[in-house]
């Protein structure tokens, strides 16, 4: 992740690990994973969210950890390309989410 996140700070771009049927909470962990990159992703300008996670689209950083190994859905990089995406759970009816 380390390594996709700093090819997308440089270049620009999106990476995202969304939460699936299998993983409802995402795959990769809140304190370890989501919240460094969240803070880099965001300090340079980007925007670092969760989507649609626990009932609306929220910041990673605006969670709060219930566990020390909480997982969560990753969706990051710079603005101009996570707009998009996440403009795309305002379309959708609430209950296909």
């Amino acid at each position: 992740m380390v390594s996709d996140v700093h090819r997308t700070i440089l270049y620009g771009g999106i990476f995202m690990y969304p939460a699936d049927k299998k993983s409802k909470n995402g795959k990769l962990r809140l304190l370890y994973e989501g919240f460094p990159m969240a803070l880099l992703v965001e300090q340079a300008g980007g925007i670092a969210s969760a989507g649609f996670f626990k009932g609306k689209v929220r910041r990673i950083l605006d969670l709060v950890p219930d566990n020390i190994h909480d997982r969560c859905p990753v969706i990051l990089g710079c603005a101009r390309d996570v707009e998009p995406v996440l403009s795309k759970y305002d379309d959708q009816p609430k209950s296909k989410l």
